[in-house]
């Protein structure tokens, strides 16, 4: 199977390198923080456990297996409503895997709203690619800029983008 070769969102899910990578950029941390908005966070990302209710400052620490399950939970829920706003739409793997990434970052309302998904309902794979570069922004600091202390958002927008056009070429 080519990395190219696409199909219905409804017949993909997550792959195991979404996991890995999720992981690997989001890190896994035991004790809640605050994420570079400001948002409680604990574990891979996760702003909420697996029964809806928000991480709070005052959680006690989690182990990394209970971060991966929490990880996947939210992942698998998310999923759901992610592969309805692409009725219709075929995706390779890499692109589900991407896209799905960025709604787990920016939240699925942003998601949802997106010039990229508008993009994707109009077969313009390509140019949902080169949108991913606008979503550089957090609690209204430039990423893009390394100073501005939250770099590694870009750099996460950067490699999506490259491996986006990749698959579209």
């Amino acid at each position: 199977m080519s990395s190219k070769t696409k199909f219905s969102v409804f017949l993909l899910a997550a792959s195991a390198a979404f996991f890995v990578s999720l992981e690997n950029r989001e890190g896994n941390v035991s004790k809640p923080y605050r994420d570079t908005g400001g948002i409680v966070t604990q574990g891979i990302g996760s702003t909420k456990k697996p029964d809806g209710t928000k991480i709070k400052m005052t959680d006690p620490p989690i182990s990394k297996q209970t971060a991966r399950e929490w990880a996947k939970s939210y992942v698998a829920c998310d999923e759901i409503a992610f592969r309805k706003t692409l009725p219709a739409v075929k995706l390779s793997q890499a692109e589900y895997d991407l896209f799905l990434d960025f709604s787990y970052q920016f939240g699925h309302s942003t998601w949802r709203n997106s010039s990229m998904r508008t993009l994707l309902l109009q077969g313009k794979h390509r140019q949902a690619c080169d949108r991913l570069l606008l979503y550089k922004y957090v609690a209204k600091r430039d990423c893009s800029i390394r100073k501005n202390n939250c770099y590694g958002v870009w750099v996460r927008q950067v490699e999506r983008h490259k491996k986006c056009v990749e698959v579209n070429q």
